[in-house]
C-alpha cells in the first residue's frame, strides 16, 4: 500500500499520477532539458562527468524527464555549444541506452530532446544556417547561410532519424524544441523567416517546416508521443518577430498535425528584454500556458518558465492553467527538491535564484556550474561528495554569511560539531544588506539566508550570533576547538580610498546597505561594480539623485555576463549618471573632484559620497589563530572577494575535505 507523504497531501495535483497516452506517470513534474551542460567531448560523445550528472538527475523523482538536447546532423550546423552531444549516428547510443535505463529505473519517463540550433548554431564551423540571410543582432553568434530546399528536407530527414534512434536507445518519446531561437523558431518567425516560396510568407507557410518536421518525426516513431517546445511570446517586438497571437496561430498548427504535448517557453537569446533572469516575478508568465491550455484544452501542456514554486506550480494545475510542471534550473540548484516539498520540507530546499551562473557559463563555451549547487557538474569526484568523517573535530566557523554557513552546514552534515560566530545579530553577512537592496527579486536572494537558518537549526549547528571574535575572545576558549574557519568576508580598503577634506566622510556601501548610516540628498557612489550598482539602484529608488564614479572604462565589470544589460538598464532608466575611466582626487566641501575618461578635471556635488570599492579581505584573524587553533583555514571573500556564488561554493569544498 503505498503511503500519501505529508508534502503530497498538501500540494495533490502536482503528485497526482496521470496517464500519457500508453504511458502511466507518478506525477504532474517534468524535468526540461535545460539547454545543454557542455560536459561532454567535442565530438558528441557522452561523457563519465556527464553520466554522473544524469544519475542525480534520474532520481529527482519526477515523472517525465528531458535529456539535454543532442543535435541531429553530421556536419555539425545543428550545434550550438562547445561539447553538445550528438545522435546522427548510432556509435552515440551505448551511453543513450545508459542514461534511458537510469531514468526508467528510477520510475520517470524517458524522453530525449533533439536541438537543432540554427541561427545559434554551426559553433565549429564558421556560419550558421537559417531560413533566410538575417544579419545577426549578437556579435558572438556565426554569419548566416540560407537553407536550401533540399537541405530542408535533409534536415527534417536527419531529425526523423535522430527520432528513431532515441527510441532505439531506450527513450519512450521525444522532444524537439524552438526555444531561444534556434532552428524551428527561426522558421516559424517572421523575424528570421524572409523567404518567397512555401516556407515563408503567410503565417501558414512559415509553419510548414514545422508541421513537416512534425509528421515525419511521428512516422518515424509510430508509437512513441512527441513533445514539440514552442513560445508563447518570442520578446522580439523590436526586430519585428511574431506577435503572441502568431505564437499561440503556431501552436495551433502544431497541434492539430498530431504533436502530443506542447511544452510552452518565452523568449529568444536575441530578446532585449529579461524572460528568466531574477529580474522577472515569479509567475509572470503564466498567463501564456492558460492562454494555450484555454485554446487547447485536450492537449498536455507543460509549463515552468520563471516558475520555481511548488505551491504555485500544484494551484496553476488544479485551475487548469497547464497540466505538467516543467522544471529545470530550481532541480540544478537543489536535485532533491520534490522529495524534500513531498515530504512538506520546504524549507530546507536550496531555491534557484536565477543569477543564471549557467547561461553565463555557457555563453563563454564552459560547463555550466550552479550559484547555489557547489556540487553541480562534479558528480563524479568523490571528493565533492558528503561524506562520515574520519575524525569528528569540534568546529569554530567565524562569519555566517554565505561562505561560513555552507561550510557549516555541510561540515555538520558529515558528524562535525560546528558553532558559528558573527558579530552581526543575524545570519547572512553582507549579502542581508545587498540582497535588501536588491532591485530584481529580494525573495530569491533572501531565501539563500533563510535556508541556512533553516539548516542550523535542524542540523544542530550552534549559532553564537551578536559576537564579536578576536584574539582575546580566542584566548578564553583555547583548547575548546580543533579547527577555526575564517570566513569573515570582506572590508572598504579606506587606505586606498581619496583623501577627505573638512569634517567631510566617505560612508561604507555595506554599512549603507544594512541601514546602519544615513543617506540624505545627492550622493556619490565610488565604484561600479555590483554592489556600487546595488546600492546606487536602491538609493535612487528611493528619490536620491545619484552619480556613480568607475575607474574601470565600463559599469557592471564584476557582474555576470547574462545580467550585465540589466543593470546597465536599470543605471538608464533610473537616471542614474556614471563617470567611467575616471581617478578620484579628493572628497572636499564642494563635493568630489574627478578627472574623467577624457582626462578633464570635474567636481561632482555630493551631499553624501559612498564607497563600494576597494574591498579587501578580511583576513587578519588567520594570522591571530595560527598559533591558538590547530588548524585555520579561509574561505569566501575572507581569502579573495568574488562574490556569492565562489563564497558558496569555497564553504561547499572546504566543508567536504576537513
Amino acid at each position: 500500500m503505498t503511503v500519501t507523504k505529508p508534502g503530497e497531501a498538501k500540494l495533490p495535483y502536482l503528485f497526482q499520477p496521470s496517464k500519457w497516452g500508453r504511458f502511466e506517470l507518478k506525477n504532474r513534474v517534468k524535468y526540461g532539458a535545460c539547454c545543454v551542460s557542455n560536459y561532454n567531448t567535442r565530438d558528441g560523445f557522452i561523457t563519465p562527468r556527464e553520466l554522473a550528472r544524469t544519475r542525480v538527475i534520474a532520481e529527482t523523482g519526477c515523472g517525465i524527464i528531458t535529456n539535454q538536447g543532442a543535435y541531429p546532423d553530421p556536419h555539425g550546423e545543428g550545434k550550438a555549444y562547445f561539447r553538445q552531444v550528438a545522435i546522427f549516428d548510432d556509435k552515440f547510443l551505448p551511453q543513450f541506452e545508459m542514461i534511458a535505463r537510469m531514468i526508467k529505473d528510477n520510475g520517470g519517463m524517458a524522453i530525449q530532446q533533439i536541438l537543432h540550433a540554427g541561427r545559434y548554431g554551426g559553433i565549429d564551423l564558421g556560419y550558421c544556417i537559417q531560413p533566410s540571410i538575417v544579419p545577426q543582432t549578437l556579435p558572438h553568434f556565426r554569419p548566416p547561410r540560407e537553407i536550401t530546399k533540399e537541405q530542408i528536407r535533409q534536415t527534417i530527414k536527419e531529425h526523423a532519424e535522430a527520432a528513431a534512434r532515441a527510441v532505439k536507445a531506450g527513450f519512450d518519446g521525444t522532444e524537439v524544441t524552438s526555444f531561444m531561437g534556434y532552428l524551428l523558431a527561426t522558421f516559424n518567425s517572421k523575424f528570421t523567416n524572409q523567404r518567397t516560396d512555401e516556407y515563408g510568407g503567410s503565417i501558414e507557410n512559415r509553419g510548414r517546416f514545422m508541421r513537416e518536421l512534425i509528421d515525419a518525426i511521428k512516422q518515424a516513431t509510430p508509437d512513441n508521443p512527441l513533445v514539440v517546445r514552442l513560445n508563447g511570446t518570442e520578446l522580439m517586438d523590436r526586430w519585428g518577430g511574431n506577435s503572441e497571437d502568431e505564437c499561440f496561430e503556431l501552436m495551433q498548427q502544431a497541434a492539430d498535425c498530431g504533436v502530443d504535448m506542447i511544452s510552452v517557453t518565452v523568449g529568444w537569446q536575441e530578446a532585449p528584454e529579461s524572460s528568466i533572469g531574477r529580474d522577472i516575478p515569479p509567475g509572470h508568465w503564466n498567463r501564456l500556458a492558460a492562454r494555450v491550455k484555454q485554446m487547447l484544452p485536450d492537449m498536455p501542456i507543460a509549463f515552468g518558465v520563471r516558475l520555481p514554486d511548488a505551491n504555485m506550480a500544484n494551484d496553476c494545475i488544479k485551475n487548469g492553467e497547464f497540466d505538467y510542471w516543467e522544471v529545470c534550473r530550481p532541480l540544478l540548484a537543489d536535485p532533491q527538491m520534490l522529495h524534500k516539498v513531498a515530504e512538506d520540507r520546504q524549507d530546507e530546499v536550496k531555491r534557484c535564484v536565477g543569477s543564471l551562473n549557467c547561461l553565463s557559463r555557457l555563453f563563454r563555451d564552459l560547463p555550466y556550474t550552479c550559484t547555489i549547487n557547489p556540487a553541480l557538474g562534479h558528480e563524479v569526484e568523490p571528493e565533492y561528495a558528503i561524506t562520515p568523517a574520519a575524525v569528528k573535530k569540534k568546529i569554530m566557523v567565524v562569519g555566517a554569511g554565505p561562505a561560513g554557513m555552507e561550510f557549516a552546514v555541510t561540515a555538520r552534515q558529515r558528524g562535525h560539531d560546528v558553532t558559528v560566530f558573527d558579530k552581526a545579530e543575524r545570519v547572512g553577512g553582507a549579502l542581508a544588506g545587498y540582497a535588501a537592496n536588491d532591485l530584481a527579486n529580494r525573495a530569491d536572494l533572501l531565501s539563500v539566508i533563510s535556508y541556512y537558518e533553516t539548516m542550523a537549526g535542524r542540523l544542530g549547528i550552534e549559532l553564537r550570533l551578536g559576537t564579536a571574535v578576536d584574539p582575546r575572545l580566542m584566548r578564553e576558549m583555547l583548547h575548546t576547538y580543533d579547527v577555526a574557519v575564517i570566513a569573515t568576508g570582506t572590508a572598504l580598503h579606506r587606505v586606498a580610498l581619496p583623501p577627505v577634506e573638512g569634517d567631510r566622510k566617505i560612508l561604507d556601501a555595506l554599512d549603507v546597505a544594512l541601514g546602519k548610516e544615513k543617506v540624505t540628498g545627492t550622493v556619490v557612489v565610488l565604484g561600479g561594480g555590483k554592489v556600487g550598482l546595488t546600492v546606487a539602484e536602491s538609493l535612487a529608488t528611493q528619490g536620491h539623485a545619484v552619480t556613480i564614479i568607475e575607474s574601470q572604462k565600463r559599469l557592471a565589470g564584476d557582474v555576470m555576463p547574462s545580467f550585465k544589460w540589466r543593470h546597465t538598464s536599470w543605471v538608464e532608466e533610473l537616471k542614474i549618471a556614471s563617470i567611467t575611466g575616471a581617478r578620484t582626487l579628493k572628497v572636499a566641501a564642494d563635493g568630489v573632484h574627478v578627472i574623467d575618461g577624457k582626462g578633464e578635471k570635474r567636481v561632482v556635488a555630493a551631499d553624501t559620497v559612498i564607497a563600494a570599492s576597494p574591498r579587501i579581505s578580511s583576513r587578519g584573524l588567520m594570522h591571530d589563530f595560527e598559533w591558538m587553533v590547530d588548524e585555520v583555514h579561509m574561505c569566501g571573500d575572507a581569502a579573495l572577494p568574488r562574490g556569492l556564488g565562489p563564497s558558496i561554493h569555497d564553504g561547499y569544498r572546504l566543508g567536504c575535505r576537513i
